[in-house]
């Protein structure tokens, strides 16, 4: 019975060893807790993951705030609005705060600063540029000013310049991004105005201007100065009801992304979810055409899995896919059926446009290096090269197996009996006719196959003049 109960103990201590629970604050004694979440570079999927797993540690840990320092020039507009959406649902106040110094929050950072409870700004940093990168447009189209222009201001030319630079598809990205930034904006009681500038005109400004024209609550040059300043402050949060910031002497938290965040950052990046799509597109193939080894197959499953999960959170164009899935086809066809590189050539170009194609956003952090894609496509030619020189060079050759191989062969006659009998070839007995009568052990040669039967005709040897050679020569 003893026994028993430590083994139950046992058992509970290991269930709960991995656990690692977080210190929480007692509501009754000690500082307020203020969590930490760091944020440089452009904002990805690896980026709104991490965010999400913060605020619910910081629920969790019951903290009094969370402090979003941001540093980014910008990133995709569908991980920004989940990030948005995160903050918007958090029960524990946010403060947004570009840092350090020299430090920006432009394009999707500035929707989420203005998204936040508190925004602030370290000294030199800079605020704005929230036009959206138009996806899936054409180069040189512009979005469409914020005021019209006069007459007097403009020419019939300049004129025809707007209405023609200032597409549809441009002008409803635009107002729906300028709708969304000001909405967000009434929402935190800042300057609503200037929130539309700088989706429409792509303004920004620097710290001291974003102090002065409302945009943000205060300006903070340390983590310590923000605690301070942002304590007391009344914020809304998602529920309606009205909260104050408790984080004077509050105690800052570092969290820092786990490895399933820093795994999934890397995956994510455009060049390294084009590289696993390539190995593991190129692993299979050569599983295939050389079956028994199995790693290239292993390896090239795990990788096209991976670069599959990674392409499906990115903006992904499937028109480039699909050209690059048939650049792919196109490559293989070539190595199995040759066709002096007409196939080849097609491919690469497939593969080629398919990949410059293949993610569908400007953003910047999220394009495939051109430099890689020229190296993909000498590594293509290469491949394409390499299999036309090898079916040339196969072409060429004689014919070593089948039917045809047999023709002209030489062998010796076992049996005879006119101008039928067995004869030994390749060190196979096989059944012959001639036209002429035979005696053993004469050589042969032959000149046709009817089935299992050879045609076969006297074997003269170099330099004969003709007629039949004597018996026994060779």
């Amino acid at each position: 019975m003893g026994g028993m109960r430590w083994l139950l103990i046992g058992l509970a201590a290991l269930g709960t060893g991995g656990a690692q629970p977080q210190p929480l604050r007692d509501a009754g004694r000690g500082a307020p807790e203020a969590v930490v979440l760091r944020v440089s570079g452009p904002i990805g999927p690896a980026t709104a993951d991490f965010i999400s797993r913060g605020l619910h540690k910081a629920v969790e840990r019951r903290a009094s705030l969370v402090v979003l320092q941001v540093d980014t020039p910008g990133g995709l507009d569908s991980s920004s609005r989940q990030i948005i959406k995160e903050i918007l649902a958090s029960p524990v106040p946010i403060a947004a705060w570009v840092a350090p110094g020299g430090a920006r929050a432009a394009s999707a950072g500035a929707y989420i600063v203005y998204a936040s409870h508190v925004a602030a700004m370290a000294p030199g940093t800079n605020l704005g540029a929230a036009t959206p990168i138009q996806i899936g447009g054409l180069p040189g189209t512009r979005p469409e000013p914020s005021r019209p222009v006069p007459d007097e201001e403009a020419g019939e030319e300049k004129r025809k310049e707007k209405a023609a630079g200032a597409d549809a598809m441009t002008r409803k990205l635009v107002n729906d991004s300028a709708a969304y930034l000001r909405a967000l904006a009434q929402m935190r009681g800042r300057n609503a105005d200037w929130a539309d500038r700088a989706v429409r005109e792509g303004a920004s400004l620097s710290a001291t201007e974003a102090e002065a024209g409302r945009v943000i609550d205060f300006i903070a040059a340390d983590l310590a100065t923000l605690l301070e300043a942002a304590h007391g402050r009344k914020v809304r949060m998602g529920d309606g009801a009205e909260r104050a910031v408790d984080s004077h002497g509050a105690h800052a938290v570092d969290i820092a992304p786990d490895w399933r965040t820093r795994l999934l950052a890397v995956i994510t990046d455009p060049t390294i979810a084009y590289l696993l799509l390539l190995l593991g597109i190129y692993g299979i193939y050569f599983e295939f055409t050389t079956p028994g080894f199995g790693v290239p197959g292993v390896a090239g499953a795990i990788s096209l899995l991976l670069g599959m999960f990674a392409l499906q959170m990115l903006p992904v164009n499937y028109a480039g896919a699909a050209l690059m899935v048939l650049g792919f086809i196109l490559l293989v066809a070539e190595a199995l059926v040759p066709s002096f590189g007409a196939l080849g050539v097609g491919g690469i170009a497939a593969f080629v446009i398919g990949s410059v194609m293949l993610i569908d956003t400007d953003a910047p952090g999220f394009g495939i290096p051109m430099g890689l894609i020229v190296a993909v496509a000498f590594v293509n030619a290469a491949f394409v090269a390499l299999v036309a020189r090898f079916a040339l060079k196969a072409r060429r050759r004689p014919v070593v197996s089948g039917a045809e191989e047999m023709i002209g062969v030489t062998g010796e006659v076992l049996e005879a009996a006119g101008g039928e009998g067995w004869m030994a070839v390749h060190g196979e007995r096989w059944r012959f006719r001639s036209a002429v009568p035979l005696d053993k052990t004469q050589r042969v040669r032959v000149t046709g196959r009817d089935g299992l039967v050879l045609q076969v005709e006297p074997d003269r040897p170099p330099g004969a003049a003709g007629g039949t050679p004597e018996p026994g020569n060779g």
